[in-house]
């Protein structure tokens, strides 16, 4: 099963896992554990019902560490395996991970959000961001080329040819070959 405290030592399987070097982990826990304790606190049940006993009495759960509760959803994230096989990883039945994704990915978000790493969802926002202002990490974006309809206009044709052979090229004609 896989646990925090087995990953800290191993750089290169912490990121492969998580995508975070430990150092990135540990800040991103502490974030993680505030924004737990707000959500779920310690007097209250996961109910929200006052406890009978006190925290921690009752039967173990397999993610008793914050720590293994973050490297669990941070996994997930990552990976996006089907919930039985995290489930093996982290020694839970599908049904509780399905219970553990929808408990810990709401507090994983609002941890990001308080140290403000959530993605820009607005383009023009990413223009005036603070961090591509002050030359921080370089910016990229992902993007495909799409099929278009090639102006008919040889000068326009020009200013949009992106340098790639183009499927037109190399389209196929039954009874020619090259």
């Amino acid at each position: 099963m896989l646990h925090y405290e087995d990953l800290k030592n191993k750089p290169r399987e912490l990121l492969a896992a998580t995508g975070l070097k430990a150092n990135e982990f540990e800040a991103l826990l502490v974030a993680f554990a505030e924004a737990y304790a707000e959500r779920y606190p310690a007097e209250e049940t996961m109910e929200g019902q006052p406890r009978q006993r006190r925290k921690g009495g009752g039967s173990k759960g397999a993610l008793r560490v914050m720590a293994d509760k973050l490297l669990f959803v941070l996994v997930h994230e990552k990976t996006y395996p089907l919930q039985t096989m995290l489930g093996l990883q982290f020694g839970l039945s599908q049904g509780r991970v399905n219970v553990w994704l929808h408990r810990l990915t709401p507090i994983l978000r609002d941890a990001l959000a308080r140290m403000q790493l959530t993605p820009e969802r607005d383009g023009a926002q990413v223009q005036s961001s603070d961090l591509t202002q002050e030359g921080g990490a370089d910016l990229v974006i992902d993007g495909t080329e799409r099929r278009r309809q090639r102006p008919r206009d040889a000068q326009a044709q020009r200013e949009q040819y992106s340098g790639k052979k183009d499927s037109h090229r190399q389209e196929y004609r039954p009874g020619k070959h090259p």
